[in-house]
């Protein structure tokens, strides 16, 4: 039976053998891989998750800072700040007269600027003293006049005035306007009226307060045109007195390139309560001066 087997029947049974084996020891390393191969894959699932969570965590946190605001970061317990609200930026006197038509002035803003300058500086019967009666103010002027109109109207006797003034260091005419440009228009502005008269410019830029004291002290001058800080400091040096003075003209309508009248500079303001408390006033009430604003 061996013989009719042949020789080789135990190599291909052998044979069958080993390749079973194999496969069943091929198939069994399949089996075992599998798995270390699942057990790979879960890790990476979870590595992914944790990724997604902690992008999300990351773009909470992000939008949670843009509410805060930028004064501080938000603590536990603790309120996030309020925005800061815009303040609103107060109107300018540029900004008011800008958008409305200018007004002239008349004796009861000069009034009222009185008592509101001197309010918490003089006592209710200081105060009441200050107060002038309608005949010390000569008409204002209603926008229509030039200087020299203005006061042909308010003072008709003019040739005559000048003929009869003749002290030295004094004025009959004393204008009050904000700065030197200013004075030197309205000189321009007075060559009709004033006649044979002489005016002063009396401004402190480029001209030494010594040359103003010698020039009035020199001869008679009629008109002192200029700004109430020169003009007070020549009161102060005794270099110009107000015995002959009987009209002051304000230039209280006129308005610079901010749309600033005379008194609403505060500097300039300073000075010309200065001026007014410095004998004006006094001598208004004993009826000696009267005012005009042009």
């Amino acid at each position: 039976m061996g013989d009719d087997l042949g020789d080789e029947w135990w190599k291909q049974e052998g044979g069958s053998g080993i390749s079973h084996a194999s496969e069943e020891k091929e198939g069994g390393a399949e089996q075992e891989t599998q798995p270390a191969e699942i057990t790979q894959k879960k890790p990476e699932k979870r590595k992914r998750a944790t990724e997604k969570t902690v992008k999300a965590k990351k773009n909470k946190n992000n939008e949670q800072r843009e509410s805060v605001t930028p004064q501080g970061k938000e603590t536990e317990g603790e309120q996030p700040a309020q925005p800061k609200k815009k303040r609103k930026k107060k109107k300018t006197i540029t900004d008011v007269l800008a958008t409305s038509e200018p007004k002239p002035g008349c004796a009861a803003d000069l009034q009222d600027l009185l008592l509101r300058y001197f309010s918490d500086k003089r006592s209710v019967i200081e105060l009441e003293e200050l107060k002038l009666q309608g005949s010390s103010f000569l008409s204002s002027n209603d926008l229509t006049h030039s200087l020299s109109s203005y006061l042909k109207q308010v003072c008709p006797k003019w040739a005559k005035i000048q003929k009869q003034h003749t002290e030295k260091s004094s004025v009959v005419v004393l204008i009050v306007c904000s700065s030197a440009l200013r004075t030197i228009e309205l000189i321009k502005q007075l060559t009709s009226f004033k006649g044979e008269a002489k005016a002063a410019k009396l401004f402190a830029k480029h001209i030494k307060i010594e040359e103003q004291a010698k020039l009035l002290q020199k001869g008679v001058t009629h008109i002192g045109v200029g700004t109430p800080g020169r003009i007070s400091a020549l009161i102060e040096k005794e270099a110009l007195n107000l015995q002959a003075l009987r009209y002051l003209v304000l230039d209280w309508n006129w308005r610079d390139q901010k749309l600033r009248r005379m008194v609403d500079i505060p500097e300039i303001k300073l000075d010309f309560m200065k001026l007014l408390d410095g004998g004006i006033l006094a001598a208004c009430k004993e009826d000696k001066v009267k005012i005009g604003l042009f």
